[in-house]
């Protein structure tokens, strides 16, 4: 577990609520007992089912057509712009299933998901942050889809599914926070347990959704600067990539920051310029995917 230090907090209760809800969090990890609230069980149940490799396509194309919503949502995303090249529109769930793969499928879900999450009454009042890590994660996805299809071998939707989960932990500390609203009083110390407990999150998350090793590791690792990077480049390497280029608007934006794309970029063997050139391609997806997603 992380080591915890924290800004003071302006007021004893403060201080009193924030380690409460270390506390009661450190509690959910070590017991296992972490998922995002409101996600309907079908999201659930679809997530695990496709951890199995050798599920058949009709298999999950008749779980996801018992949830009309959702499957409207994977045939949104089976004809969008981004993902569907051919142009050739698909018209029923087991076509879209195996034409898409199951990463765009965990990505329908994952959608679908946020959009129960941000309806429910509980969290009316998280509306603004929740659709600004939301929005964040679709930028992200965006450019990580594009450097993994343009610089690398790796499977360009598993890249984008990695993109869409980057902020799965901060969103479920964030929902956490509505028995807890005294914590946003302190925004430095809130930021702080952000930082130091997101990762670790959303790896319980994802590995009680049995999602593969190798987006688990992206999703929890990616921000980490002590993590290991020798060998083949990895989700890990596309994803922080991904984000930090997220930060960025354009070419004066990245030259004027570049600092911390530095090591990372070396990693890729990627120049300032193409990491630019990234950025403008991905501006399209980017728009694509916000529209398909429904993020207006």
């Amino acid at each position: 577990m992380p080591a915890t230090q924290y800004a003071p907090a302006d007021s004893a209760p403060q201080q009193s609520a924030l380690f409460t809800f270390v506390r009661s969090l450190a509690a959910e990890l070590s017991q296992g007992k972490v998922e995002l609230p409101s996600v309907p069980e079908i999201v659930t149940r679809l997530q695990r089912a496709l951890a199995d490799e050798n599920v058949a396509n009709a298999t999950i194309a008749k779980m996801i057509g018992g949830e009309p919503a959702l499957a409207a949502r994977l045939m949104t995303l089976a004809n969008s712009a981004a993902l569907n090249t051919t142009g050739t529109k698909i018209v029923d769930l087991r076509t879209a299933v195996s034409r898409v793969g199951f990463n765009i499928v965990r990505s329908a879900g994952l959608s679908y998901a946020v959009g129960q999450l941000k309806l429910a009454k509980e969290f009316r009042t998280l509306d603004k942050p929740l659709d600004a890590l939301w929005r964040r994660s679709v930028v992200v996805a965006s450019i990580a889809h594009v450097i993994a299809k343009r610089f690398t071998t790796l499977n360009a939707e598993a890249a984008l599914l990695s993109g869409l989960l980057s902020c799965v932990g901060r969103v479920y500390i964030l929902t956490r926070t509505v028995r807890h609203p005294e914590l946003f009083a302190d925004q430095l110390a809130y930021q702080s347990l952000v930082r130091e407990w997101h990762a670790n999150v959303a790896k319980a998350i994802l590995e009680n959704w049995n999602l593969p090793d190798a987006i688990v590791s992206a999703v929890s690792e990616h921000e980490d600067p002590e993590r290991e990077q020798r060998g083949v480049i990895t989700l890990t390497d596309v994803l922080a990539v991904a984000s930090l280029l997220a930060n960025f608007s354009g070419e004066n934006d990245i030259a004027q920051c570049a600092a911390p794309l530095l090591k990372p970029m070396k990693r890729m063997q990627l120049e300032l310029d193409q990491c630019t050139q990234v950025l403008k391609e991905s501006a399209e997806e980017v728009a694509a995917l916000q529209a398909t997603l429904g993020v207006a």
